[in-house]
């Protein structure tokens, strides 16, 4: 097979989080740049009300995806923890069931919220003008879900080994698909919203196809042949405890989401279309804390694998440091670039839906410095497995945040979403720092035993 694996239980800490983050960082900014593409072409070519209509359906899509994706991330941690041990034969068990458990449930999910779609948007509180299509754009996005999953769980095996930077290579070619076909399904054909969602669809399945026949012809370590396809009980035990957890943890955050777009959705379209800007430019803003702090989780999960307490000790304190010196970074660049940015998605026309961006935009930028904090502990709770510890911060991140949002929103409209991002990410760190202390000194006595 070809070396693209990195066992990271030995050589230069820095170099091996940021030889993982830094692909990790580039395939996420691809795989935003499905729905930044949908974003900028739909507000520019179809209007604000289009751009409102796959705002409002992208907290609810994000539910279902980022499911899956919990599912993939607690899959991941066990194939990471085998591997750093040397298992591999336990690590293709896992493997193969966390790929037949997981594509099941995949195909349940869609088939449910196809049909709950509509009615979730209504009680959403979303525009009447808006419902009808971006129930359509769900509906789209769920037929193809099946696609999301394949990219993700091979993507997950790739990444337990070391290897982040063969996925991006199928996303970088995938992002540009998708924003060709965004163009000719958009602005020349004139499919609005349907358009960006086949378009996206067609893109993810390009991206997990190919990463499927990649692993097959190279990557013999975590290739599942034809007599290993099957489920592991012992291992779908482990498998569920870890998935679920991060699932739930992943669903959570955006079920809150949700809950915080039906605050803004009264505000009106002006705001709904300025909500949805902003965020897309908030996941860009977000994705390099997320993918330092998984470059943590599967450095940890190796290395507790391997049963080298020191090294993780040393690679968690080595990954916060990356996560303030970017934290600080970003929310300068964003403070200074909030009118451009919001420029990209806004034609000259909706100088309204500008205005509200930056001020929003301006305020957050004095809070990307507590999700950096948060993300960096998060992803040493997953490598060192415990993912109840993640799901219960995200919960209490996310109720501090809904809780906040519904007042603020009607007191100071879009900038006191930005304040109850802020209260939540507070409330977050207040639960598990102490928590992290407690661990940190465990780990300290036992080394000295």
């Amino acid at each position: 097979m070809k070396k693209t694996s990195v066992n990271m239980t030995q050589g230069n800490i820095n170099r091996q989080l940021l030889g993982f983050a830094i692909p990790t960082i580039l395939g996420n900014l691809f795989q935003l740049t499905y729905n930044a593409a949908d974003s900028i072409i739909i507000g520019r070519f179809a209007g604000k009300e289009a751009l409102a209509a796959v705002g409002t359906a992208n907290p609810l899509m994000n539910i279902i995806l980022f499911f899956i994706i919990g599912i993939c991330l607690g899959a991941s941690v066990l194939m990471s923890e085998f591997y750093g041990a040397g298992d591999i034969d336990k690590l293709k068990k896992e493997i193969s069931t966390a790929m037949l458990c997981g594509g099941v449930f995949t195909f349940i999910v869609s088939a449910v919220f196809i049909v709950m779609a509509k009615p979730m948007l209504i009680l959403m509180r979303t525009p009447q003008a808006i419902v009808a299509s971006a129930a359509s754009y769900l509906h789209i996005i769920l037929l193809g879900l099946i696609f999301t999953f394949l990219y993700n769980i091979f993507a997950a095996a790739l990444k337990s080994i070391g290897d982040s930077r063969t996925p991006i290579v199928f996303l970088a070619l995938a992002s540009v698909l998708n924003v060709c076909l965004d163009i000719i399904f958009i602005k020349l054909c004139g499919w609005g919203v349907r358009g960006a969602a086949l378009a996206t669809v067609i893109a993810e399945a390009v991206s997990g196809l190919l990463c499927v026949v990649y692993v097959y012809k190279n990557i013999t370590v975590i290739q599942i042949n034809r007599n290993q396809w099957h489920i592991d009980k012992q291992l779908l035990k482990s498998t569920l405890s870890y998935s679920w957890a991060s699932a739930m943890q992943q669903t959570c955050l955006y079920v809150g989401k949700v809950l915080v777009q039906a605050a803004v959705n009264p505000l009106g379209v002006d705001s709904i279309a300025t909500f949805n800007a902003v965020n897309r430019i908030d996941d860009f803003a977000f994705t390099p804390q997320q993918s330092i702090g998984h470059s943590i989780t599967v450095f940890t999960a190796q290395n507790r694998g391997a049963k080298n307490t020191p090294r993780m000790t040393k690679g968690f304190a080595k990954g916060m440091r990356m996560e303030t010196i970017y934290g600080i970074f970003i929310g300068i660049v964003i403070f200074a670039a909030a009118d451009p940015l919001m420029g990209i998605f806004v034609a000259k026309e909706g100088a309204q839906v500008v205005a509200l961006g930056v001020s929003y935009l301006r305020l957050m930028a004095f809070f990307y410095i507590l999700p950096a904090f948060t993300n960096g502990i998060q992803g040493y709770f997953r490598g060192m497995g415990q993912m109840q510890t993640t799901l219960i911060c995200t919960t209490i991140q996310i109720i501090g945040r809904v809780v906040c949002a519904y007042p603020l929103a009607a007191y100071m409209g879009l900038t006191g979403i930005a304040y109850s991002c802020g209260a939540g990410w507070i409330f977050m760190l207040l639960y598990e720092v102490p928590i992290l202390i407690k661990l940190l000194r465990q780990q300290k006595a036992e080394q000295l035993q």
